[in-house]
């Protein structure tokens, strides 16, 4: 399975990468796209909405399932790529690169708060037993 290192995680399977603008770029992580199957429709939170931590935000639905998408910091969606919407099995072909929407945290501090690559792996091993 495959998680990045340099990137960082929830306990929800989406993963987070912090951008040179301040900004973090959210996806769901290779194990979720994994568990869902061929991905058939996301929707996207809108530009400008607020988030807490933990809301629900998006939805991703696939053959298999329909799933919620969780924001993993509070802040203020900046950008949603519209890209996946058209072509929701890009996340299937490479989930890291296939960011789902942008944030600008509240607090940057809080992505110190999010799983690191080895924390996550072994949170997907315990929720495999």
């Amino acid at each position: 399975m495959s998680i990045p290192a340099d990137l960082k995680y929830t306990k929800s399977h989406e993963w987070v990468r912090l951008e040179a603008d301040g900004s973090v770029s959210v996806g769901i992580s290779h194990h979720a796209q994994e568990l869902l199957g061929d991905m058939v429709f996301l929707e996207n939170p809108t530009v400008g909405r607020k988030l807490a931590a933990g809301e629900e935000c998006a939805v991703v639905e696939s053959v298999k399932a329909a799933s919620d998408v969780y924001s993993p910091i509070a802040g203020e969606v900046v950008a949603a790529n519209g890209d996946l919407e058209g072509a929701p099995e890009t996340i299937n072909q490479d989930p890291y690169a296939a960011w789902m929407f942008r944030l600008k945290p509240d607090n940057a501090a809080d992505l110190d708060g999010l799983m690191d690559a080895t924390a996550y792996a072994a949170h997907v091993e315990s929720e495999a037993h």
